[in-house]
């Protein structure tokens, strides 16, 4: 069993029948779960308005808290709180793109 905060959860990856939850001190846990299961339970843990997890393609889930940079042309996001860590991951271009568009008609809201 692993409890984390949701505040805590940077991003999750997924890798075949298991996920990987890698926190914001630098922490990974690997689940026995799939990504769509956490996704699932994500939903049911949090209230209705809370959208801070974005499923962005196939394997990975990111808290929107920590997106501090999005690049599809390179297919990387960097994940940060601007003091004590910085990752940066993968998607696809299509993703990422989504992602950025996404986020930028939410900040002209």
């Amino acid at each position: 069993m692993v409890r984390v905060p949701t505040e805590s959860v940077v991003y999750i990856t997924a890798d075949g029948n298991y996920s990987a939850i890698t926190t914001a001190d630098g922490e990974d846990f690997v689940v026995t779960l799939q990504l769509g299961q956490i996704e699932r339970r994500i939903a049911e843990m949090l209230d209705g308005n809370d959208n801070r997890f974005i499923r962005i393609g196939k394997s990975l889930i990111v808290n929107r808290d920590f997106i501090a940079f999005i690049n599809p042309t390179r297919q990387k996001v960097i994940l940060s709180d601007c003091r004590t860590f910085r990752r940066e991951v993968s998607a696809s271009k299509e993703a990422l793109k989504a992602l950025k568009d996404l986020l930028e008609k939410e900040a002209l809201k």
